[in-house]
């Protein structure tokens, strides 16, 4: 009887073996895509595979994981989880990561699908066909998962159509499609390195740790069984970044530059996690200041680019003003949330004074000082009956497509607006990293679909804010304001003792 092969040989014998080099056909021709971005490779046989999983080893590996994930999901809705929850308020982070990151991930699964197909390399192709699968299941289940609150609260239930037309979606929905417009090595480098392996823990292990604090046990599955991918793609992200920096010493400014552009835009992208954390977790894990630190500056920064400097790459460009912001991003990206949440399909209030003492402890140099008065004067102006809405729309980064909310290095105070002249026509910037990134490559910027300019050109269902909400999906009880929302109101009717008539 023949031995089984070792799992190495198999793994060999199941990818690399076969593949075969063209000979009737012009190689050019069916590997049409690596060749225009300047990258050079030498031997593609040099790509290793960290986690050498056979296909039939990996499809039993995933279905054992949705097993253990889906009976979680059918126990949590059986007992009425939903009402375990720390409160309601908490739900506003799931919807915002509904809305912006499970289209993404579907986004991710038909690039990788394409690079499956068109790298030249039967290791690299290999890997990228399991990281594909891998997001199409993340999208999946992040659906399944959340499609549970959606018969109790709203926001959930248009979330597709809002990643294409709301305008804080236009935020992550314009990263990928940067990096999908890109050439096949730019996504790698985009999304593999600099989005999985350099901030997917700040966007990842909050989530779950938020999700298991206030109660959300079927989030909290679903985000650790994601996460075990989560290593594989972080994985292949250095892998990739390695292969291209050890195949020819030309490719090193070519990939500097990527990592300076897209440490900045995931970063940039990265402060609707900071938000989230630090404002729309009734329970906090940590704030936005301790999770940088931590995954980035001391993983990062203190890791992984010693190491990358063997090959003669630095730290990304701008990245000293994102260590700087930490101090501030979360509050300003929050402030804007709140201010046009009447435009948005979650809701937002004023924090607890619980949440004010936590803020101020955690950030002491800055959010008694910057932030603290214009929270106080939203809730005077809430306590008078009113509420603070933005009345007009903002100016938005070309790139980033953020409202200038940002402020200047050094200055909290003081609003940072950069700008750019090409082709007679004026561009504006919420920070010199995105005026950077547009300087690079103006003709990609000039077409970025802005949701502000829309609205004034008539495109997205009328001029008035109810056509605009329309036409976004939003309907009644999705958005504004939390205090009296039907949300609010319904949680506080669910959890009040049920009274017996004698």
């Amino acid at each position: 009887m023949a031995k089984r092969l070792p799992l190495k040989q198999r793994y060999a014998a199941l990818t690399r073996d076969v593949h075969w080099d063209p000979t009737y056909v012009d190689p050019a021709k069916v590997f049409p895509y690596t060749s225009f971005e300047g990258i050079k490779i030498h031997d593609w046989s040099k790509w290793e595979d960290p986690f050498r999983l056979t296909v039939d080893a990996y499809h039993k590996y995933q279905a054992e994981k949705d097993k253990r994930l889906y009976a979680v999901l059918d126990g949590f809705a059986q007992s009425q989880g939903h009402l375990t929850l720390s409160d309601a308020r908490y739900l506003n982070a799931m919807k915002l990561f509904l809305q912006g990151v499970t289209p993404l991930e579907y986004t991710a699964h038909r690039q990788f699908a394409f690079l499956a197909r068109y790298l030249d390399g039967a290791g690299p192709r290999f890997a990228a066909l399991c990281q594909s699968i891998d997001e199409l299941r993340h999208a999946q289940t992040e659906i399944h998962t959340l499609a549970g609150y959606n018969r109790y609260y709203p926001g959930f239930h248009s979330w597709s159509k809002m990643h294409d037309r709301v305008w804080y979606l236009s935020v992550p929905k314009s990263f990928f499609d940067d990096a999908v417009s890109a050439g096949p090595f730019e996504f790698l480098i985009a999304i593999s390195f600099s989005f999985e392996y350099l901030l997917t823990n700040l966007l990842f292990v909050p989530f779950m740790s938020g999700a298991s604090f206030n109660g959300d046990l079927p989030s909290m599955t679903f985000g650790f069984s994601a996460q075990s991918d989560e290593s594989r793609h972080m994985t292949l992200g250095l892998e990739a970044i390695k292969f291209l920096l050890e195949q020819d010493e030309a490719n090193v400014p070519i990939i500097q530059e990527w990592i300076d552009k897209w440490f900045w835009r995931g970063y940039r992208l990265a402060g609707l996690v900071a938000a989230m954390m630090d404002y729309m977790l009734p329970r906090k894990v940590m704030s936005w200041k301790e999770a940088f630190e931590l995954y980035f500056e001391e993983q990062m920064l203190g890791g992984l680019f010693p190491d990358l400097a063997f090959y003669g790459i630095e730290p990304p460009r701008h990245v000293a003003q994102a260590v700087e912001e930490k101090e501030i991003v979360s509050h300003q990206v929050y402030w804007v949330l709140y201010q046009f949440s009447f435009a948005a399909a979650f809701t937002t209030t004023v924090p607890e004074p619980e949440e004010m003492a936590w803020l101020s402890q955690q950030y002491p140099d800055t959010f008694d000082r910057y932030y603290a008065p214009l929270w106080e004067r939203a809730r005077a102006v809430q306590d008078g009956g009113g509420r603070f809405f933005f009345q007009g729309l903002p100016q938005l980064c070309q790139v980033c497509q953020i409202p200038m909310a940002f402020t200047e290095p050094g200055d909290p105070s003081t609003i940072c607006q950069r700008h750019s002249e090409f082709r007679g026509e004026r561009f504006d910037f919420c920070s010199d990293g995105c005026k950077w990134i547009f300087d690079r490559e103006p003709e990609k910027y000039v077409q970025a679909w802005l949701p502000v300019h829309q609205i004034y050109q008539g495109n997205c269902g009328g001029p008035t804010v109810p056509e605009v909400l329309a036409w976004y999906g939003v309907g009644d009880g999705d958005n504004g304001e939390y205090a009296g929302s039907p949300e609010q109101r319904n949680w506080r009717l669910w959890h009040e003792p049920a009274t017996v008539e004698g």
